[in-house]
């Protein structure tokens, strides 16, 4: 039958689209959004400096590489410029590895509660999307191993990951690149790796410098605070990055964007306050959530994982509807397979104090 309008790759309307997380409390006058994983530091104020100083040239193309910002990023960690690579956000690097490799056929795998841009990716390449099992809320790297086939090119590891803010040791992150053919191409996906406070945690940058076949991906997003700008980078072996550079486009990350984020990766300080901030109030509020009785799942990002009971009235959806009435938004992860949990960003002191109280309401408990 001849199709009467342009058609889309097979495959392409099975994808479900990637629906972030809300951001609006209807009929509440002070909303506090903890959906997304945002600081609630803001961003650095050098680095707002520097983002409206460039509204003076918006006539001008940035800079088509992006070099002053991997210069700025190769000074901050002690990498070769020449192996970094700028995109607009880790969602748009993530799509580009998948796009340079993978292809019809090909197989990716990603873990069961990984971020959802994986299969999005994968699918959107017409190559198919291998869920391995993760073991109490956490990549398991023999269930990765397992799931390898011959037509498997990339997995993708989120580490920590989200939504369940776990984290996999370097010493497992290694054995799976040990143990991965070398023609698989492991993408160790770190945007939260500046909040994670542990002896046997590397984010990547070890394994890129030392195989042929790694590439970890990072974003200003998070404790950086310019998830607005949408800017991430990425740091691969040489072949890998002259692969994505032939087929990014030409200004993928804007002027603006670049400027912010020399500054920000140079402020130091701001860095280190909103991790200190991060770690009180993580801490804090994974104890005070499970004295009500709620599961917690142990998380090293700027975010928890909090589990409810299947008991009507007691559901992570009611306890959503609950807390929105009250302008508290966390993030529903049923399309994570997490149906009977909420995630919730790290905030202020006020919005978290806020949260526990209301979760102790919903509960019928003493606050």
């Amino acid at each position: 039958m001849t199709a009467t309008r342009p058609q889309p790759r097979p495959g392409v309307l099975d994808i479900a689209p990637y629906v972030p997380g809300k951001s609006t409390a209807p009929g509440v006058a002070k909303v506090f959004k903890l959906s997304s994983n945002e600081t609630p530091l803001g961003p650095s104020p050098r680095a707002v400096a520097a983002y409206r100083a460039v509204g003076e040239h918006l006539q001008d193309y940035p800079d088509g590489s992006a070099s002053e910002l991997r210069e700025a990023i190769g000074k901050r960690f002690g990498l070769d410029p020449a192996r970094i690579v700028c995109g607009a956000g880790s969602d748009d690097l993530l799509n580009l590895l998948a796009r340079a490799y993978l292809a019809d056929g090909d197989e990716a795998i990603h873990t069961t509660h990984g971020f959802l841009v994986y299969p999005i990716a994968t699918l959107g390449t017409g190559a198919k999307p291998v869920v391995a099992a993760e073991k109490n809320f956490t990549a398991d790297v023999d269930a990765i191993l397992a799931a390898m086939t011959k037509k498997t090119k990339i997995v993708f590891l989120a580490n920590p990951n989200n939504p369940t803010g776990t984290y996999v040791s370097f010493d497992e992150v290694k054995r799976l690149r040990r143990d991965l053919p070398p023609q698989v191409l492991l993408v160790v996906d770190a945007a939260y790796a500046e909040y994670v406070r542990r002896n046997d945690y590397e984010s990547g940058i070890e394994l890129v410098a030392t195989t042929d076949n790694t590439v970890m991906c990072r974003t200003f997003s998070k404790i950086y605070g310019l998830a607005a700008l949408r800017l991430g980078w990425l740091y691969g072996p040489a072949h890998v990055v002259d692969a994505i550079n032939r087929i990014r486009g030409p200004f993928n990350v804007n002027a603006p964007s670049i400027a912010a984020g020399v500054v920000a990766i140079a402020d130091t300080a701001h860095i280190e306050t909103a991790r200190a901030h991060n770690e009180k109030w993580l801490a804090w509020l994974t104890q005070e959530i499970g004295k009500l009785g709620l599961g917690v799942t142990p998380s090293v990002a700027n975010f928890v994982l909090i589990h409810f009971p299947e008991t009507k009235g007691r559901t992570a959806k009611e306890a959503d509807a609950f807390l929105t009435k009250r302008g508290l938004v966390l993030r529903q992860v049923a399309a994570y397979k997490l149906p009977n949990a909420l995630r919730m960003t790290v905030g202020s002191e006020e919005a978290n104090r806020l949260v526990v109280k209301a979760l102790a309401e919903f509960l019928g408990k003493p606050a």
